[in-house]
């Protein structure tokens, strides 16, 4: 008994902690994550502080916080470090699901392969808000192959310089674009900055 008790105290210790102030925080990330996704493809920036696990960005560990909680089955690639396991199930008591496809929010942290958008549940005729949504990390928002967006939100074209994206990446979005109102929505993240892609956004180039 008394070791059991030593053992949850030890791992208590190393728990890292959520936002400070979880409903105030929470607020601001998410006020942040629906300016992303009114504005496509433009680079925003997250003010909220919490522990980081290792794997995970600020903006992506400020994402899950705010997005994900038990009503929300989350996906992670296998070989996931342990301590974000620990960090998700302590403060979001979220169910870990073993396919993208039965995943209301996918999380890809950087160094991982990220499921194929078609992997991913579009959601249904009746109800295409339950599809999945993907977060992906990558390299950079700002120093890759400049792409033009269009679409809701633009207001007449806007350019998104992400490094680091899926291969083939841009030509699934364009098949997935093609399925609205069906389809993958998407946030990229790098380090505290973000942006989003909403599927009814489309790539011109």
């Amino acid at each position: 008994m008394q070791q059991h008790i030593t053992s949850a105290a030890a791992a208590s210790r190393k728990l890292l902690p959520g936002f400070a102030d979880p409903v105030n925080d929470a607020q601001a990330t998410f006020r942040t994550a629906l300016d992303a996704m009114a504005h496509p493809g433009r680079v925003v920036e997250t003010t909220a502080t919490s522990g980081v696990p290792t794997g995970l960005s600020p903006a992506l560990a400020a994402l899950l916080l705010t997005l994900v909680d038990v009503d929300t089955p989350l996906w992670l690639p296998d070989g996931i470090d342990s301590g974000v396991l620990d960090f998700l199930r302590f403060h979001c008591a979220c169910p870990i699901v073993p396919s993208p496809s039965l995943a209301r929010f996918a999380c890809v942290p950087a160094g991982f392969a990220a499921p194929a958008l078609s992997a991913c549940h579009p959601g249904d005729p009746a109800y295409p808000d339950l599809s999945t949504t993907l977060l992906i990390e990558v390299e950079s928002l700002e120093a890759g192959a400049e792409v033009t967006l269009s679409g809701p939100g633009i207001q007449t074209r806007q350019a998104l310089r992400a490094a680091g994206l899926p291969d083939g990446f841009w030509r699934e979005w364009r098949l997935n674009h093609q399925r609205f109102p069906l389809g993958v929505d998407v946030f990229l993240t790098h380090g505290r900055q973000l942006c989003a892609l909403p599927r009814s956004t489309r790539v011109e180039n």
